[in-house]
């Protein structure tokens, strides 16, 4: 039982680290072929946090684990509301502007449902993913049109470029970085894998239970520290909205990938216990995140502190304690 447990911390933090290798090197090619920033953004550090549960569900999917695939996108969902968001917010309360209400919540939410009404025949096939992939390109398309019209967008958060100068790295440690980095991630990931389903197997817990408190806290460190970062910075709309597209992608991309690869068969706590708790944390934000007639809210440190109790009772429960 050691070995498993050792082999998942292992591959937790080399697949953090190899994450940050992996989107720095691409970054920093990119700008060296001269690719636009924002070409650069939305399509390599656009998925910078959402690396590690993007090759975890992948590797889940082809180890046939696609139980443990499903639990990490929307155990990594879960945890970033009542897990991240509450912490953020007892560190420094969070304001919320209106248009994050109004325009990227309820995009996330209405994501949310959609892939609700997939769940509801007991499955994800393929065509179910190729329908969330679908959504995913015309989001994308849709956010560079918009940024290039200067208007905001909730994946606009997710793209925010490094401090990368391109003299600061050659082509030639891009690309190390960029090979190095995807080689350790593609291993990481299929480590934490095997590890999580000795695991499972030791105690006596599903794939899906694995998947949705180890495998999906591990892979939403990135999530963690940015967010914490940026709210102990005072860096308020960054802190929340960096949550807001880390939960888009896992929606979107992460069950399209893992279920296009192979189907996903929904069971019955999926559909009365997880998803309607990945729901109402997502409508818990229009609650929180309200101000008196129609001001700006604040998400302060006692809204933090039931998020987190929430939190904490449902992973007890999943765990049986």
């Amino acid at each position: 039982m050691l070995i498993p447990l050792l082999v998942v911390f292992i591959a937790l933090v080399t697949l953090v680290y190899s994450a940050d290798r992996f989107v720095l090197g691409s970054a920093s090619l990119a700008k060296h072929l001269g690719v636009s920033p924002l070409l650069v953004g939305m399509l390599v550090i656009g998925f910078g946090t959402s690396v590690p549960e993007l090759l975890v569900s992948t590797m889940a999917a082809v180890q046939n684990s696609p139980q443990m695939a499903l639990g990490n996108a929307f155990g990594s969902n879960i945890s970033n509301i009542a897990l991240i968001i509450a912490l953020s917010a007892m560190i420094r309360p969070l304001p919320v502007k209106r248009n994050v209400i109004f325009e990227e919540l309820t995009g996330l939410a209405a994501i949310t449902v959609l892939i609700g009404l997939l769940l509801l025949n007991g499955i994800i096939s393929r065509l179910d993913a190729m329908i969330l992939l679908l959504v995913f390109i015309l989001l994308v398309l849709w956010s560079i049109r918009r940024h290039r019209l200067k208007k905001g967008h909730f994946i606009d958060y997710e793209i925010q470029l490094p401090p990368i100068n391109k003299h600061q790295l050659s082509v030639t440690r891009s690309w190390f970085l960029i090979s190095g980095g995807l080689v350790l991630l593609i291993g990481s990931s299929k480590a934490l894998v095997w590890g999580a389903v000795h695991i499972a197997a030791h105690f006596g817990l599903s794939e899906l239970v694995i998947g949705l408190t180890v495998v999906a806290i591990g892979t939403s460190i990135p999530e963690l520290a940015s967010s914490i970062m940026a709210a102990r910075r005072g860096e308020h709309e960054l802190a929340l909205g960096n949550i807001l597209g880390s939960n888009v992608f896992n929606t979107l991309l992460v069950v399209g990938v893992a279920a296009f690869i192979q189907p996903i068969q929904v069971t019955k706590e999926v559909i009365m216990r997880d998803f309607p708790l990945m729901l109402g944390l997502t409508l818990s934000l229009f609650v929180f995140g309200l101000g008196k007639k129609g001001t700006d809210g604040i998400i302060g440190r006692w809204k933090g502190a039931i998020l987190l109790l929430i939190y904490g009772v449902y992973t007890a429960f999943l765990i049986g304690i």
